[in-house]
């Protein structure tokens, strides 16, 4: 069953030096990669990520082994990389594929770290990922608020990245391929600066992914983009 397809993608520096952030819009794979460590280290992880995923598209569909294959060869080529520099580097990433694991297309929804996927389905906005960060073990074990994590000291500290620390497996989740909607994949450039109910309105809109993604990330600059951001959204 083929699916049809319309998405759009959108970057921005931020009050950055420069933008280590890394997207892939090409179907069937759909991803934001948001490199850490150093000028150069940080970018270059985040491509070594988003070179990793694109050898998956050109097709209809992947597979999940092939997502997991994907990331663990980016993994390694990160670790490589950083143990030629000084500071190292290492790389979140998020996104979605349309994948056949012999039942005919379905949507994979991956991450490691805090970017995050968005699903917006019959009026509703549905953060997919759960980040792997300190804030949120402290959310999930009960000792902080959502509200308080905007604004708490260790909100950047992150507990699972690609080329640093254990060597981590995605978290990947199926859903059905079901009706019109949108799904969207950020760096936390974007969730640091834009809240989820304002995300959820601009999806309200009848606007295209190539204006919605634009106009999230001008959302952000003018917030003040602390951070790099990056939006990949595909309907």
């Amino acid at each position: 069953m083929p699916v049809d397809l319309t998405w759009g993608a959108a970057t921005a520096t931020g009050q950055r030096e420069d933008n280590q952030d890394r997207y892939l819009a090409r179907p069937p794979v759909f991803a934001v990669a948001d490199g850490m460590g150093g000028h150069a280290g940080g970018a270059a992880a985040a491509e070594r990520v988003i070179e990793a995923l694109t050898s998956l598209t050109g097709g209809e569909t992947t597979t999940v082994n092939a997502i997991r294959l994907a990331l663990q060869r980016a993994d390694g080529e990160i670790r490589a990389f950083t143990g030629e520099a000084a500071g190292g580097a290492g790389s979140t990433v998020a996104g979605v594929a349309l994948v056949d694991e012999g039942e005919g297309p379905q949507w994979a929804v991956f991450h490691v770290g805090d970017s995050r996927v968005y699903r917006w389905h019959e009026g509703r906005l549905e953060q997919l990922t759960t980040d792997h960060s300190v804030v949120q073990e402290l959310i999930d074990a009960g000792y902080i608020s959502d509200e308080t994590a905007a604004t708490h000291p260790q909100r950047h500290i992150i507990t699972r990245a690609l080329g640093v620390g254990p060597r981590n497996e995605p978290d990947i989740r199926l859903l059905p391929v079901v009706g019109s909607g949108y799904f969207l994949a950020c760096s936390d450039g974007l969730t640091n600066e834009v809240s989820s109910s304002r995300i959820a309105e601009f999806l309200t809109t009848n606007d295209g992914p190539d204006t919605i993604v634009s106009d999230l990330v001008a959302e952000a600059s003018a917030a003040g983009a602390r951070d790099n951001v990056t939006v990949v959204a595909v309907r």
